[in-house]
């Protein structure tokens, strides 16, 4: 980089060194750009640019450099003191002691990459927006809209540092050879599920090629970028959850927890008489019935649920619903979590979550649960509570979140209609039906109530 014959070749010469840029042990080679640009702001005026401009400039530049030449009594100080000074006009030429050596490769052309981001950009944030709308006004979701809204305000920061405004001066859409390819599977969607799977694999898929190419740019964003993309595959699943669980449980407002040491005439036949009530959904709630007997009667209600297209559900036991075919689970707080019950029961039956707080019901919809069940509401004869949360947290719960909210505990006939009130019309009870005198006529009742038109105020 520096010529034989310049002032600072004569003065490392005058130290017995030599200089090269093997001196850096394999590191990257110097930025001749940036070092003359160095060089020039250390030149005075009226100076000309000398290469012991430059040799300050390296030694700037390089800490391992600037100690190796002070060991042979070169500082930066002493090397200053012998800069060239002189009259020469502004704008003179560098001095012909140096010469700067062609870079090792040429500086890679990034216009095609900045392209790239801005169109992956543009789709991640279109699908973004067009996923949170589905959840705000499709769904009500509160939850969902949020954490929606969270990613894509996160990934707008990103982008500005990224990206800033370079892209979009880069950005030439009627030369994009992609605007014109469509497939036909673009023009329809048939269903809102269809939407929301499209712009899923949409935001996925752009956020894919932003972490890649970013990293031409800067890595740490497009380490974010990737967390980002980590983030959307379960929203995708909660998404897509809270729409089917509102198909599959749109109609059901009532569910029976069946407990053949509640029921003074046997489990039995208080099931057979809810479901001729029309009983929508039934869980088999046992907790000290042996294996082989719980079998038996989960086979039972399996048999008679379906013969009136009510739903089952085994309560904690997995391993049973798949074994009878029930159509889905319930888990407590404390039980298997939703994606180990995932694992055991498959995609298609239902997995419901037992829920006491707010943070237990994002929890649960973040786990990817069909269906919540919130409570305790008030108190029970059929089951002891430390406390009870009350229909503030049902209002809370069903505010929150799209998913079917159960409220539970210690709800009757006498006070289903408050329930009802605060926004929830499904409940699970237990001893309303199972300890009524006549529990198809309960059933009944039950359902009038919770069906019935409520009071504005």
């Amino acid at each position: 980089m520096l010529d034989d014959e310049g002032h600072a070749t004569e003065l490392l010469r005058s130290a017995r060194l030599t200089l090269s840029d093997d001196h850096r042990d394999g590191g990257e080679p110097f930025s001749a750009g940036r070092l003359l640009r160095s060089a020039r702001q250390l030149t005075g005026a009226g100076e000309e640019t000398s290469s012991l401009h430059l040799l300050v400039a390296l030694i700037q530049s390089d800490d391992l450099l600037a100690i190796r030449l002070a060991d042979h009594g070169l500082s930066e100080d002493t090397i200053r003191e012998q800069f060239p000074t002189g009259n020469a006009p502004p704008g003179a030429s560098i001095s012909t002691d140096i010469r700067i050596a062609p870079a090792a490769a040429a500086v890679d052309d990034l216009s095609a990459t900045w392209r790239i981001l801005d169109a992956a950009a543009n789709r991640a944030r279109e699908g973004l927006r067009v996923l949170e709308d589905h959840a705000r006004f499709g769904l009500d979701d509160a939850h969902l809209t949020e954490r929606l809204k969270q990613v894509r305000h996160r990934l707008a920061e990103l982008l500005q540092t990224l990206l800033g405004d370079r892209a979009i001066r880069l950005r030439n859409t009627p030369g994009d050879v992609g605007t014109a390819v469509h497939t036909r599977f673009e023009a329809s969607r048939d269903t809102e599920r269809d939407i929301v799977r499209a712009n899923a694999c949409r935001v996925q898929e752009a956020l894919r090629t932003l972490e890649e190419y970013s990293k031409r740019i800067d890595s740490f964003s497009a380490a974010q970028i990737g967390q980002l993309r980590y983030e959307s595959y379960p929203l995708e699943q909660a998404l897509l959850t809270a729409q089917m669980a509102r198909g599959r449980l749109g109609g059901v407002s009532l569910c029976l927890l069946a407990t053949d040491a509640l029921c003074p005439q046997g489990v039995g036949p208080v099931v057979l008489a809810a479901l001729e009530a029309g009983c929508p959904m039934v869980q088999l709630r046992e907790k000290s019935v042996p294996d082989d007997q719980l079998l038996l009667r989960a086979k039972l209600l399996r048999e008679w649920t379906r013969e009136t297209g009510a739903l089952l559900i085994i309560n904690d036991r997995p391993d049973l619903a798949v074994l009878v075919d029930a159509d889905g689970v319930h888990v407590g707080q404390e039980d298997l979590p939703v994606a180990a019950v995932r694992r055991i029961v498959g995609s298609d039956r239902l997995v419901g979550v037992s829920t006491h707080n707010l943070a237990q019901v994002r929890k649960a919809v973040d786990d990817g649960a069909d269906y919540l069940g919130v409570g305790p509401v008030f108190p029970s004869s059929t089951k002891s509570f430390d406390n009870f949360v009350g229909l503030e947290f049902v209002q809370a719960a069903v505010q929150e979140t799209s998913l079917p909210c159960f409220a539970i505990g210690g709800v009757d006939a006498a006070n289903v209609s408050q329930v009802a009130a605060s926004g929830c019309r499904r409940v699970a009870v237990s001893g309303a039906i199972c300890s009524a005198s006549d529990p198809s006529a309960a059933t009944r009742k039950l359902l009038d109530q919770l069906e019935a038109p409520q009071k504005s105020d």
